[in-house]
C-alpha cells in the first residue's frame, strides 16, 4: 500500500539500551516494509542517550543522537515519544512533559505506569493525546489490549501470572537440577537473564509493578504497588523443590489478583501449584498470564516475557497504533482520542474505588517445613498449637533424620487456614524447645 502524502509520523526515542536498540533497529531497517503495511511512514528523528560518542552495537546516524532530552521534548515536529529508559526518574518527568506538550507516548516502563499511570492518563486526556504501555507487562505478549478490547463484556474474577522471566528461570533450574538459590542466581546472571543487582526481580518487586498494572486493567479499579503483598524467592531451598515434587507440586513465583463482591486481593509470592496445572509447566524465561472471566472462562496468554525483540515488538505495536490514530484524527479534524484501551479511561472518567483485602485475611493451604528434635511427642505439641488456632493438618512427612544431632526435618501440609492464624502458629512453634528452626512456609494455590 502506498503511503499517502502527509502521513509521516516522527518519533523521538528516549533510551538506547536493550529494548531501545531493538526499537531503533526495526525503525531504521524495516521502515519501508512498515510503511507498506500501515500506510504510514514512521521516521526516527532523535534518540536520547547518555553519551552520543559511545560505541554501540547498532549503527544510529550520529545526527540523530543527543544527550539533551529537550531536543526531543521541545521539538514541535516530533509526534510520538518512545520512553524506554526505565526507572522512575527522570522517565516520569519526561513522559509527563511530552504529554503536556501534546505528544503521544509509548512506554515500556512498568514502575512509572504502576505508580503514576492513572495520573499520566489524565494528563494525556487533558492534552488530547494518547499514552500506551503494552510493553510494560509481559514483554511481547499481548495482554493489556485484549483485556481492554477483547474481554470488556467479562467480569474478570482472577488473574494468575508468571510475569518475571528471571525468577522463573531460577525456579525452573532449582526444580530440574537441584542446587542452591545462590547457584541458580549466579547462572542466570552469567547468561544475562538477571542483572548484577537482581533485587527487583528476586524480591518480587518487578512482578508487583506488573501486577498493579494488570489488576487495574482487569478490575477497572486503581491497584497500586503499595496495595500488593510482596515476597520474593530468596528463602527457597533445594529441599523445598524435592518435597514439592514428592507432593506432586511445582514451585512458582506467582502474581495473583482476585476480585469478589467489590473486594480485591493482590499478592506476589512463591506458591506450590499442582504439577498438572498449565502454569506449572511454564518454564525458563517464559511468561504466562491466566485470566478467568464470567463469559469467556479461562484464557491463557503465553510467550517470551522479556528481551530486546519481544519487548520492542510490543513497543512498536503501540507506536503504530498511536501513529494510525494521529493520521486518522488529523484527516478528520479532532484531536487524538485520549481513551486508553487498557483502562477505558477518557476525559472526565474515573475508576471506581474498591477495597483491598489484607494478606492477613487470606485463606489458603500451607506448606510448612521445620527442623525438630527427633523424639516422641514433638508432633503432638506442634499439632496442638495448630489446632488451637483452627489449623487442620492434611499430611505430614518426615525426612532427613540426623542421628548425630538427633534432629529431623518434617513437612506439614495444612487444610485451608487463615493467614493470620498461620503466622501466629509459626511464631508459637518457633518458641518450642523441641523446634530447632522453622525453615520455610509456602502458600498453596489450586
Amino acid at each position: 500500500m502506498d503511503v499517502e502524502k502527509g502521513s509521516n509520523v516522527r518519533i523521538g526515542l528516549m533510551g538506547l539500551g536493550v529494548v531501545g536498540s531493538g526499537v531503533a533497529r526495526v525503525l531504521l531497517d524495516k521502515g519501508e516494509s512498515l510503511a507498506r503495511e500501515t500506510g504510514i511512514s514512521l521516521s526516527l528523528k532523535k534518540v536520547l542517550v547518555r553519551d552520543p560518542s559511545k560505541p554501540r552495537s547498532i549503527a544510529v546516524p550520529s545526527h540523530m543522537l543527543t544527550a539533551d532530552p529537550q531536543d526531543i521534548l521541545a521539538d514541535p515536529e516530533i509526534d510520538v515519544v518512545v520512553e524506554v529508559i526505565g526507572g522512575e526518574n527522570p522517565a516520569l518527568e519526561y513522559i509527563a512533559e511530552a504529554l503536556s506538550r501534546g505528544k503521544c507516548v509509548a512506554t515500556a516502563n512498568k514502575e512509572v505506569v504502576a505508580k503514576h499511570g492513572l495520573e499520566l492518563l489524565d494528563t494525556a486526556a487533558r492534552h488530547g493525546v494518547g499514552l500506551m504501555y503494552e510493553a510494560s507487562v509481559g514483554g511481547g505478549i499481548p495482554l493489556l489490549l485484549p483485556l481492554g478490547r477483547s474481554l470488556p463484556a467479562n467480569e474478570i474474577s482472577t488473574v494468575y501470572g508468571i510475569i518475571n522471566g528471571t525468577t522463573n528461570y531460577i525456579l525452573t533450574k532449582m526444580s530440574a537440577e537441584g542446587g542452591s538459590f545462590a547457584e541458580a542466581l549466579a547462572q542466570a546472571q552469567a547468561l544475562g537473564y538477571a542483572e548484577a543487582d537482581a533485587t527487583n526481580d528476586i524480591e518480587g518487586i518487578d512482578a508487583a509493578y506488573k501486577l498493579a498494572i494488570l489488576a487495574t486493567a482487569a478490575f477497572h479499579s486503581r491497584v497500586s504497588p503499595e496495595d500488593i503483598y510482596c515476597q520474593g524467592i530468596t528463602a527457597l531451598a533445594e529441599q523445598d523443590f524435592r518435597y514439592a515434587r514428592e507432593l506432586d507440586y511445582e514451585i512458582k513465583l506467582l502474581a495473583i489478583a482476585k476480585q469478589s463482591s467489590g473486594i480485591i486481593e493482590a499478592r506476589v509470592h512463591p506458591v506450590l501449584i499442582p504439577s498438572d496445572f498449565l502454569l506449572a509447566k511454564v518454564n525458563g524465561v517464559h511468561n504466562a498470564v491466566q485470566v478467568e472471566g464470567d463469559l469467556v472462562g479461562q484464557v491463557l496468554f503465553y510467550g517470551e516475557g522479556a528481551g530486546s525483540l519481544p519487548t520492542s515488538s510490543a513497543v512498536l505495536a503501540d507506536v503504530i497504533a498511536l501513529a494510525e490514530d494521529i493520521v486518522t484524527k488529523r484527516a478528520i479534524g479532532p484531536a487524538v482520542s485520549p481513551t486508553n484501551p487498557a483502562t477505558g479511561l477518557g476525559p472526565g472518567r474515573q475508576l471506581p474505588a474498591k477495597s483491598i483485602r489484607p494478606i492477613s485475611e487470606l485463606e489458603t493451604r500451607y506448606y510448612l517445613r521445620m527442623n525438630i528434635a527427633d523424639q516422641p511427642g514433638v508432633l503432638a505439641q506442634i499439632a496442638k498449637i495448630l489446632g488451637d488456632l483452627s489449623i487442620s493438618i492434611s499430611s505430614v512427612i518426615q525426612k532427613e533424620a540426623d542421628a548425630a544431632t538427633q534432629t529431623a526435618e518434617i513437612v506439614i501440609m495444612t487444610h485451608p487456614a487463615r493467614e493470620h492464624h498461620v503466622q501466629q502458629a509459626l511464631g508459637r512453634i518457633a518458641e518450642l524447645d523441641i523446634v530447632k528452626e522453622v525453615c520455610n512456609f509456602i502458600r498453596v494455590e489450586g
